[in-house]
This record gives C-alpha cells, structure tokens and sequence, in this order.
C-alpha cells in the first residue's frame, strides 16, 4: 500500500503535520490594524456577554416585610438584566460606537464604557462613573453625536446586586440627528458617589436633587445638592427597595401610616 493510500485511511492529519499547520498562517487572516481597532474591544469581559441576574423576586410586586395581597405571594423569579451586546448592534448604533469610543481613547479613556447592550431597539451604554463626564461632554459637543439634551437621570436600587447597588440612567436626546441612548452608571451603597453632569447638562439640577432624594446617590459636584421633595431632616430614601412601605411618621399632621397588611383585613 503506498503512503497517499495510507494517508487516506487515517481519520485526522499526523503529528508532524499538526505543528506545520499551526505554524501556517492562511492569507488574509494575519494580524492587522482592525484587531485593535476600539470597536472591537467591546465588551473587554465575555462574561458581559451573559445576561446579569440582579436578584429575586417573590410574589408580583417583590413586597417585603409585609403581607402580599396580590395572590402571588408564592410566585419566586429572578430578576435579569440583559448582558452585553456583540457587534454588528445594527442601524446607526455602529456608528455612533465608533465615534464615542475614538472619542474616548483620544482622551485616555478606553475603558469608559463597561459594555453596550441594545434590547428591544433601544441602545444603552454602561459608563464608569470616573468617565462619566468626559463621555457626556465628548457626547454633547461631538458634531457626529450632538446629544444636545438630557432630559433627566432616574435612580434604580437593586439590594441585591452586590457593589452595584444603586444605578443613575441617563436619557439623551439628539435634536440635531433625532437619536435617543442611554446612559448607566452604577455605583455600592457603601459608597453612594457619581459625578454630577449639571455642567454639561445644566438642566439635570434638579433632576439629580430629585435622585439624591429618593434613592440616596450623591452627585458629587453639584452646586446645590439638597432635598427638593422630602423635608431636609427626613430620615432614609423613599423609593429604596429597603426603605419600609409603611409605619412611617407623617411630620405634618402628627399621624402615622399603618403598614399595609394592617390597614385592611383580607380573607
């Protein structure tokens, strides 16, 4: 039998030919300029990749310390986030990735954006709070992105999403393109600080007192941040998930709220 013959009976290639072909590099397929090109580092951890589970969740509306009244008091869930986003995310949000992280590397700041997730046809970019104002500055005076306008940060609070407890989303709007994103910036409860964006987007001022507020996050940088709904000397943050639904003191009328499960007796 001659070697070809031989070589036809084997299932895979010889040792010896293994390393020759590892050692071969097919045409087109060498190193170049793109592999380090900034829109392919996103995300810079696969495990971003994986849809983020940020707790659980039991009965409908996720009440705790007080009786559930929906009749799903035994209905257990988890609470997921969608993961990271691989390219091509479609439309113009290629585009609008390729400018902002050029953006950003021109300054220094490549590891600005934490990932990118498109859901439902929206698009959100998970800043880290040290960038957060060289990414809306670039973000605003950019001629390619003009997202001129902020029309507000909302506070979330996920208590069991450990060391990024309080999250700050920013909604942009572009007039100039008639374009809409989002920004995320997350931060611990131990240390409730995120950069105040009042000197890019003076119109969040009160937005961000609001969120200070509520959930507790301190902007730092802000040039007044003080209560705007709640009296000053109010004790906690109302729409913390940790924050009790009732048996709060009402300072204005010396009465009190009764929690939920007492105020009505259900059978």
């Amino acid at each position: 039998m001659s070697d070809d013959d031989k070589r036809d009976e084997r299932t895979g290639p010889t040792p010896d030919e293994t390393i020759k072909a590892a050692d071969e590099v097919t045409e087109g397929t060498e190193p170049d300029a793109t592999d380090e090109a900034p829109e392919n580092k996103l995300p810079a951890d696969p495990e971003q990749l994986q849809p983020e589970v940020v707790g659980t969740r039991h009965g409908m509306f996720g009440v705790r310390g007080s009786g559930d009244t929906s009749g799903y008091g035994g209905l257990v869930r988890p609470v997921v986030m969608p993961g990271g986003t691989v390219r091509p995310y479609g439309g113009w949000f290629d585009e609008l990735a390729d400018t902002l992280l050029a953006g950003l590397a021109g300054q220094g700041a490549d590891t600005a954006i934490e990932k990118v997730v498109v859901h439902r046809g929206e698009i959100t970019l998970f800043v880290r709070r040290d960038d957060l104002l060289a990414t809306a500055q670039l973000l605003r005076d950019d001629p390619q992105l003009r997202f001129e306008f902020c029309s507000g940060v909302s506070g979330v609070h996920y208590p069991d999403d450990a060391g990024r407890e309080l999250h700050a989303v920013y909604h942009l709007l572009s007039m100039t393109h008639n374009r809409r994103i989002r920004l995320e910036v997350t931060c611990p409860d131990a240390d409730p600080h995120i950069p105040s964006v009042v000197a890019v987007y003076p119109t969040n001022d009160w937005h961000e007192r609001e969120t200070y507020d509520f959930f507790g996050i301190v902007f730092d940088g802000h040039p007044a941040l003080t209560r705007i709904e709640m009296p000053d000397d109010w004790p906690g943050h109302p729409q913390r998930k940790d924050y009790p639904l009732g048996g709060i003191p009402v300072e204005y009328k010396g009465a009190t709220v009764p929690p939920p499960d007492t105020r009505r007796s259900y059978s």
